[in-house]
């Protein structure tokens, strides 16, 4: 397969510069930089697996909360304004 990559003059002079440093061919770190990606790709996780540990954890114990979370805005607006 043939790839071709257009590259400002100044990142294309860092990358070989780097790629000479590092003693690797342009081709290799292409492969290297594909394979390190479909890996990464297949451990990928749903936003939902990834916070399922967080969800519940820091429960306020009030079952009917979000039901009645209008209620308790109220309640604290007028708190608020009772110390005034």
């Amino acid at each position: 397969m043939s790839i071709s990559i257009r590259l400002e003059p100044e990142i294309e002079a860092a990358f070989r510069q780097r790629l000479a440093l590092e003693g690797i061919s342009l081709s290799a770190f292409v492969r290297d930089a594909i394979r390190e990606k479909l890996a990464r790709s297949a451990e990928y996780t749903t936003p939902y697996v990834l916070g399922e540990t967080l969800f519940g954890r820091y429960a306020s114990g009030e079952t009917d909360r979000s039901q009645c979370r209008k209620e308790g805005v109220r309640e604290r607006i007028h708190a608020k304004h009772r110390r005034r």
